[in-house]
């Protein structure tokens, strides 16, 4: 049978060698040809069979971008992650510097001190020894020994301050040997970063492919169960509409639940519906890797502005990060739970401390908020529930 061109030319190019490790396998779709198609009008058992495939390819279809989905989400958290290991190695070095330059400065100050203090005492020193002065001249005794006494005193304070001199200088050499290997350190932490960013946005790349291909094939299959169905193009897609919407419904059976694991307190809703009218706003702006306004936005970009809106602080850019504040403040309902204006988290793990890959604001009635993908913009829609984390998060209650 005839393979869908476009699927066939995807099929020799592997989605560019890029994004080939980044994806996982799947079977190229294979829908009718318009023969097929004609055959089928004339056979009704035929062409029964014929709805069922290409309504089964159209749900394969939606599977895979969600798939793809996944993996730029998760690529985008370890980009945030290793970001924020750069500018906390880079604040390191930062301080490292000015402590280098402080240490070097007193050092120097002690070196010259105790050069002063050298000349001082050979400048001013007798010319005669002050034990032979005893020897000889029994009768100064007293003064003689106030001077040898007070000589062994400047003499060990000079030691003290020699000593100190070297203590300052070892400082010094020390502090410049542990900048020197924070910033080589930096630098394999920025190249990681790099390398990071660059599979993050080759993912994003296979993402916004993936859709681009589906939305095509999408039209070409709906044009042929039009054409199967003998319905217009419109009403069949509006149908197909009808049936996503029947099985994203379904799924509420397989909603997470959990127990509660702490009381927590209700939303401060003023608060609350700042954030999402702040969220609100964004509406239909795109997403892009570690966007985080004015226009552009990734998922954990958009909550952390939200809420800052509010003036609450939800934690750095990094949804991982958002889930560890609200945590540790214990702030995490039950999903079941959730109400408006709470966070809600995507993991493949099932650890408390495991990474969240993707963060969105529960609406209330089961919707969200989400900057989802780099092929989708800023939107509204139903609560996916595949890998949804058991617990929310409630940034407005007050700390327990």
């Amino acid at each position: 049978m005839r393979k869908n061109a476009i699927i066939a030319a995807l099929s020799g190019i592997g989605l560019v060698a890029g994004t080939l490790l980044l994806t996982p396998a799947y079977a190229n779709p294979d829908y009718p040809t318009a023969a097929e198609v004609a055959a089928a009008k004339r056979d009704v058992q035929e062409k029964e069979k014929l709805i069922e495939r290409i309504e089964s390819l159209l749900v394969t279809l939606e599977e895979e971008a969600r798939a793809l989905e996944t993996i730029a989400l998760q690529k985008n958290e370890e980009y945030n992650q290793a970001i924020d290991a750069k500018n906390e190695m880079a604040a390191k070095v930062e301080s490292l510097q000015a402590r280098v330059e402080q240490s070097a400065t007193e050092a120097e100050e002690a070196r010259l001190q105790l050069g002063r203090i050298v000349a001082h005492m050979f400048r001013d020193r007798s010319a005669t020894d002050t034990t032979l002065e005893l020897l000889f001249n029994p009768d100064d005794a007293e003064s003689l020994l106030f001077q040898m006494s007070m000589e062994e005193i400047i003499a060990q304070r000079t030691e003290a301050i020699y000593q100190a001199a070297l203590d300052k200088q070892a400082q010094a050499e020390a502090l410049a040997l542990e900048l020197e290997q924070s910033r080589i350190e930096l630098e394999e932490i920025e190249a990681e970063a790099e390398k990071l960013y660059q599979e993050a946005q080759d993912a994003a790349d296979a993402v916004i492919a993936k859709v681009a291909e589906s939305e095509r094939e999408r039209a070409t299959m709906m044009e042929q169960l039009a054409e199967l169905k003998d319905t217009a193009e419109e009403i069949e897609r509006q149908r197909q509409e009808g049936l996503e919407w029947e099985r994203r419904q379904a799924a509420i059976r397989a909603a997470p639940t959990a127990p509660e694991l702490y009381s927590v307190g209700e939303p401060d809703w003023a608060q609350v519906e700042t954030a999402i009218a702040f969220a609100s706003e964004q509406l239909g702006e795109r997403y892009v890797l570690g966007g985080a306004g004015p226009n552009v936005w990734d998922c954990s970009g958009i909550t952390m502005k939200s809420y800052a809106a509010a003036g609450v602080y939800i934690g750095w850019h990094s949804a991982t990060a958002q889930y560890n504040v609200l945590a540790g403040q214990k702030k995490l309902v039950p999903f079941q739970n959730a109400q408006r204006g709470d966070l809600i988290w995507w993991s493949t793990e099932s650890a408390f401390s495991g990474d969240k890959y993707h963060v969105a604001i529960y609406l209330g009635d089961g919707m969200m908020l989400e900057a989802p993908n780099p092929a989708r913009t800023v939107r509204i829609v139903p609560v996916r529930y595949g890998e949804l984390w058991p617990y929310a998060g409630r940034p407005t209650a007050s700390s327990n």
